[in-house]
């Protein structure tokens, strides 16, 4: 079986600092793209971050470049999201998901319709 376990969100003022962790198990990590995708209340869910396990490239949206750093550890098939220079507009429901990596020819994948696999979410509050 499948799971993601985010965790690491909280409350943090604006211009603080978090690390997010998803922890996945029932997979073969290395196999998977691994993103990080956010929803705020009356919002619709996008992405944020994405990784490759196979070439380790990466996606970042626009309003997050050069604020935030995706990585992974493969021994502990973990992804992270380390945000800083954090704004009361990231604030959202922050969801992990895995997407499996078909063929290495194929872009990294960003879109929230090509992950299969989700997590349960972790709140982010940034205050002003």
């Amino acid at each position: 079986e499948v799971q993601l376990q985010a965790s690491g969100g909280g409350l943090v003022q604006a211009g603080g600092s978090l690390r997010l962790s998803c922890a996945a198990s029932g997979f073969t990590f290395d196999d998977y793209a691994m993103g990080w995708f956010r929803q705020a209340p009356g919002k619709e869910r996008e992405g944020v971050s994405c990784i490759s396990n196979r070439d380790n490239s990466t996606y970042y949206a626009g309003t997050v470049k050069d604020r935030f750093t995706i990585s992974t550890d493969n021994a502990k098939n973990t992804v992270y999201l380390q945000m800083k220079s954090l704004k009361p507009e990231d604030t959202a429901v922050y969801y992990c998901a895995a997407a499996k990596i078909l063929s290495p020819s194929i872009p990294l994948p960003s879109g929230i319709y090509e992950y299969d696999h989700w997590g349960q979410g972790t709140q982010v509050t940034v205050s002003s």
